[in-house]
Parts: structure tokens; C-alpha cells; sequence
């Protein structure tokens, strides 16, 4: 192996063990937190976790033996398995995250007709077309036999090996990409722009109040009105921080991988392996961000996972005080032979 393999095989590992972790931890948080099983984006976040773990542990694996032995892993039935599963996985996380950010809008835009428009039935019925849209692609290439080990990207994957089938492949591919890939971007970056859009006029509204109540109050101090100041650019700052993270981590894992695909269908460019490998791996650090950027990095399961830890740390501590006790006393009838 080239040090060029060893360290996309030391990445591939690493992507694999940070997305198992962070993805047990929001499923931990989900099955611990009562108001977190409430909310209706509690589905969303746990059919995408489900698509994480299940990505980390089917085609991450395999990935890694196709880098490091630079051949099929397993036999045909078990790559043909793992490339469907990895096709669905794909499309599914990116509806999923599109079905959030649909979520985001409705509960920004339409706060007062929320609860009536986005229920537990209604997200439900989202998640139930995001599958069928999923299995569909697959399917259908599995039904064509369109799904094998792919060097480039050393995964097995989408791939046609009858040059007679170049033309039927090549519109499969674009349709695919275009009603996954794009179709997520545009919805997210419509509903997220307009989120945008809502939340800056309301900054606007808290700041005119705020210049207001710093003009009256003559006699408040130099400190004071910095910090006031200051939480106001903080305020117009990070709704915008939040949107960018949203949208340029999913065109920033995603599309490199996507642009890869549609590039390689033309038989004038020639792809570097090496490339190939480092966009699957941008696909695959997907599912590492994903658990921080939706779930743990907010306050609901930042407080849910202290509060998983203190109780682990109690468990411990009581076991430990019981076994100290009891040592305690065996050593008491001893002392006093």
C-alpha cells in the first residue's frame, strides 16, 4: 500500500468509529429524553441517525477492505447487498435532511398553525414517501443490474459494466442525482433562506427596542450598553451561522461526490482514484457531522447526554461505596478475632 492508501484508509477508520459514537449518543439521548420523543423533528433526527449507524457499519467497512486489499470484499451477493443498501442509505439521509429543514420552516414562518400542520401522523407520511423514494433508485438499478464494486471509489456502489448499457445508465444516473441530491438542495436552500428571512426581521424588531430602551436610559453604564451592543450582532449573526452550517455541510460533503459521479460519465475525463476515494470519504464525513449539526450541539440534548453521564457517574460511585462497605465489613470479624 501507498502512503496515499494508508492514510485514506486511517481516514475511512476514523470517519467510521467518530460516526458510530456520535450517532449511539443521539440514539441514547432519544430513547432517555421523554420531551425529545415528543417533538415531532424527533422522527426526522432518528430515521437519520438509523441511516448513519447503518452506513458505519455496511459500507464504511467494506470501503476500508476494497482500499487496503484494492479488490471486491466478500462475494457478488454480498457487494450487490451493500450497494443497495448504501444507495437507499445516501438518498434517504438527504431527504431526511430536507424533510427538517421543511420542518424549520413551517415552525418559524407558520408558528401559530405548527402544531396542526406538522403532526406526529404528518411527519409520519413524510418519512413513508422519503423510504419509497429511497428503495425506488435502488431497485431499479438492482433489477438492471447496475450495482457492483466500483475501484474508483473503492465501494460497491451504482455501477454498470456493459458498455451496451452506457446510454440507459447515463439517464439513470442524472435522474437520480437530480431527484435526490438537487431536489434536497433546493428545498433546502428555499425553506432555509426563508427562515432566514423571518429571523432577521425579528432581530430587527428586538434592536430597534433595544436602541430604544439604551436612548432612555441616560445614566446606564459605558459596560452595559457595549455588552447590549454586542449581544445585537451576536443575535444578527447567529441565525445566519446556523443556515450555512445547514446547507454548506451538505454541499460540502455531498457535492464533490455527485459532481464525481456526473464527471465520470463522460468518457473524455479521466478520474484519479485517489480522488474518487477522498469524495466517498466527504460522502461518508456526512454522517459524522450530521449527529453535531441536528442534534447534540443543541441545549435539549446537550443537558440529556450530562444527564446520562451524572447518572452513569452515580451508578458508579454507589457501586463502588457498596463494595467499600461491604469490604469493611469482612474485615470487621477479623479485627476482632
Amino acid at each position: 500500500m501507498s502512503i496515499w492508501e494508508l492514510l485514506l484508509a486511517f481516514v475511512v477508520v476514523v470517519l467510521m468509529l467518530v460516526a458510530l459514537l456520535a450517532n449511539v449518543l443521539v440514539l441514547m439521548c432519544f430513547l432517555h429524553s421523554a420531551d425529545i420523543r415528543k417533538q415531532v423533528p424527533g422522527l426526522f433526527i432518528l430515521n437519520l441517525t438509523f441511516c448513519n449507524l447503518l452506513m458505519a457499519v455496511s459500507s464504511m467497512p467494506l470501503t476500508l477492505a476494497g482500499i487496503i486489499y484494492k479488490s471486491q470484499p466478500g462475494g457478488d451477493q454480498v457487494c450487490h447487498a451493500v450497494g443497495f443498501l448504501e444507495t437507499f442509505l445516501t438518498t434517504n439521509s438527504m431527504l431526511s435532511m430536507a424533510a427538517l429543514s421543511i420542518d424549520r420552516w413551517i415552525a418559524v414562518v407558520f408558528p401559530l398553525s405548527y402544531h396542526s400542520k406538522m403532526r406526529y401522523r404528518d411527519a409520519a407520511l413524510i418519512l413513508s414517501y422519503t423510504w419509497l423514494h429511497s428503495a425506488s433508485f435502488p431497485i431499479v438499478a438492482a433489477s438492471l443490474s447496475w450495482v457492483g464494486f466500483h475501484h474508483l471509489y473503492a465501494s460497491c456502489t451504482l455501477y454498470n459494466k456493459r458498455p451496451e448499457d452506457r446510454t440507459q445508465f447515463v439517464i439513470f444516473t442524472g435522474v437520480f442525482h437530480a431527484l435526490s441530491f438537487l431536489l434536497s438542495l433546493v428545498v433546502l436552500c428555499f425553506t432555509y433562506l426563508k427562515v432566514l428571512k423571518v429571523a432577521r426581521f425579528h432581530c430587527k424588531r428586538i434592536d430597534v427596542i433595544t436602541m430604544q430602551t439604551l436612548v432612555l436610559l441616560v445614566d446606564i453604564h459605558p459596560s452595559v450598553r457595549e455588552r447590549c451592543l454586542e449581544e445585537q450582532r451576536r443575535r444578527r449573526q447567529r441565525a445566519t451561522k446556523k443556515i450555512s452550517t445547514f446547507i454548506g455541510t451538505f454541499i460540502l460533503c455531498f457535492a464533490p461526490y455527485v459532481i464525481t459521479r456526473l464527471v465520470e460519465l463522460s468518457s473524455v475525463v479521466h478520474i484519479n482514484s485517489h480522488w474518487g476515494i477522498i469524495s466517498k470519504c466527504l460522502a461518508y464525513s456526512k454522517a459524522v457531522s450530521d449527529p453535531f449539526v441536528y442534534s447534540l450541539l443543541r441545549h435539549q440534548y446537550k443537558k440529556t447526554w450530562k444527564d446520562i453521564i451524572n447518572k452513569i457517574l452515580k451508578r458508579s460511585s454507589i457501586n463502588s461505596s457498596a463494595l467499600a462497605g461491604e469490604s469493611r465489613s469482612r474485615d470487621l470479624p477479623q479485627l476482632n478475632e
